[in-house]
């Protein structure tokens, strides 16, 4: 009895074990996660402090709450005031070390701004907006001065832009020297210079092609206000337009694609069988052509009678033959193109004479637009645009308090309202040598959507200025 007593009792504490061990390995083997590490690195400590007081060194750590990397570094990087030489910024393990190259200015606020550039090793997770500040004099600037700049042409936002801050500066200052300050632009137009001393100043804005940090180009986005500023009652954001002054001549030299095919041939601009109301009709070779007889093209009625008062019109660069008219709704045509009226370099020629027949569009097929004007000022010489694809594809001055048009080709526009000063119909570029801004541009928040055999209307709030 005894001996079965102590059986039983090593059979259970065997038992215990094994369950006890079991368990143990269960854990080992299916470790649980944690949740995914989604906060930015902390900066804990910083040698100097943050916002010392005259600073005399030439080094600077920050160190972490965990490992860091550094990217992007050069388009991160900011050191307000300007420096000639750029200090050596370098990670390891969870510190920053800067070393400064340049002589520092007594008694000026520093700031440097390593912007979005650091971020932890494993998660990505990044530093947002990253700023050390330090005095060489008594006392840390507090001043700024805000802005926000727009492109003149477009009314768009172009976030590669610079904005350039000159503190006592003379009228040469933005083509001869580098600034005093930068500030990058965001993505909403906004900029801000910080940490600023008493002093006038003049601001600029700048695509910096180059890097040069100067305005040297005629082809480079450039803006200005026009007087200058004091930032000591700098109190509201000032507005200013970019913009090109030439166009670049860097074009995009596209070849025109020679033809595989044996046969000369043409297309046109039809849609279908329809020919637009608005615009001349358009035929465009497949290949060079070396000679055009234009006299010998001729549009023509049902009966093939040639219309009067047509302009026909050859582009040899780009091949294409263009051909206006006073078109006619719902009104059937031809086009007649012989054959010896055409030759190409290559010495091919059309196999026969071709005539291309097509109609007229009706007045159904277009919308019926109308545009009311709310806190219109003639005096302003308001021109209204619309634009598909970045292009300006029509434009109207605006005379009255009401638009209309009644033949409005249907589609989706982005409308943008246009300050025409010189009153020419089209945009026209500022000229910083004689001071003259750029003619202006407003974008409406919401397209316009014109539908065919529609009555499409439309109220504008203009800005009051």
């Amino acid at each position: 009895m005894k001996n079965n007593l102590l059986a039983l009792l090593i059979f259970m504490l065997l038992a215990q074990i094994v369950v006890t061990l079991g368990s143990g390995c269960a854990q080992i083997g299916a470790p649980t996660g944690g949740a995914r590490d989604t906060s930015a690195p902390m900066l804990v400590k910083a040698i100097p402090e943050l916002n010392t007081l005259n600073f005399n060194g030439n080094k600077i750590t920050l160190t972490f709450n965990e490992y860091i990397e550094l990217q992007d570094l050069p388009s991160n990087l900011l050191i307000s005031p300007l420096q000639k030489t750029m200090p050596s910024i370098k990670s390891n393990l969870r510190s920053i070390y800067i070393t400064l190259k340049d002589t520092l200015l007594s008694n000026t606020t520093y700031t440097i701004n390593l912007g979005n550039a650091v971020k932890d090793i494993n998660e990505g997770n990044i530093y947002k907006n990253l700023q050390y500040t330090f005095s060489t004099g008594n006392s840390i600037d507090s001043l700024q001065l805000s802005g926000k700049v727009t492109l003149a042409e477009t009314g768009k936002v172009d976030s590669t832009l610079i904005a350039l801050l000159y503190l006592n500066p003379v009228d040469s200052s933005v083509t001869s020297r580098k600034p005093d300050y930068i500030a990058k632009v965001d993505g909403k137009g906004d900029f801000v210079f910080t940490h600023l001393p008493r002093a006038s100043a003049r601001v600029y804005v700048l695509k910096d092609g180059d890097g040069g940090k100067t305005y040297n180009s005629k082809s480079e986005l450039f803006a200005f206000y026009d007087t200058d500023l004091n930032t000591t009652n700098a109190i509201a954001p000032v507005i200013l337009y970019a913009y090109a002054e030439e166009k670049s001549m860097k074009e995009s030299k596209v070849e025109k694609k020679q033809s595989k095919e044996k046969k000369l041939s043409f297309s046109n601009n039809l849609t279908g069988p329809k020919k637009d109301l608005l615009e001349p009709l358009k035929l465009t070779f497949n290949t060079s052509i070396k000679k055009l007889d234009v006299k010998s093209i001729v549009l023509t009625d049902t009966s093939f009678k040639v219309l009067p008062n047509t302009n026909i019109t050859f582009d040899s660069s780009q091949g294409i033959i263009t051909i206006d008219y006073k078109w006619i709704p719902e009104t059937r045509l031809s086009i007649i193109v012989p054959k010896e009226a055409v030759e190409a370099e290559e010495g091919k020629t059309l196999s026969k004479s071709d005539t291309l027949y097509f109609i007229t569009k009706s007045i159904s097929d277009y919308g019926n637009l109308v545009l009311r004007f709310n806190n219109l000022d003639t005096s302003q010489k308001i021109v209204v645009q619309f634009v598909t694809d970045n292009q300006v594809k029509y434009a109207y001055p605006i005379i009255g308090n009401e638009w209309s048009n009644k033949i409005f080709p249907p589609g989706e526009y982005e409308v943008r309202i246009l300050y025409d000063s010189n009153n020419d119909g089209v945009w026209t570029a500022g000229k910083y040598k004689e001071k003259l801004q750029p003619e202006k541009i407003i974008v409406l928040s919401q397209k316009i959507s014109v539908k065919a055999n529609w009555d499409n209307e439309r109220i504008i709030d203009l800005p009051i200025d």
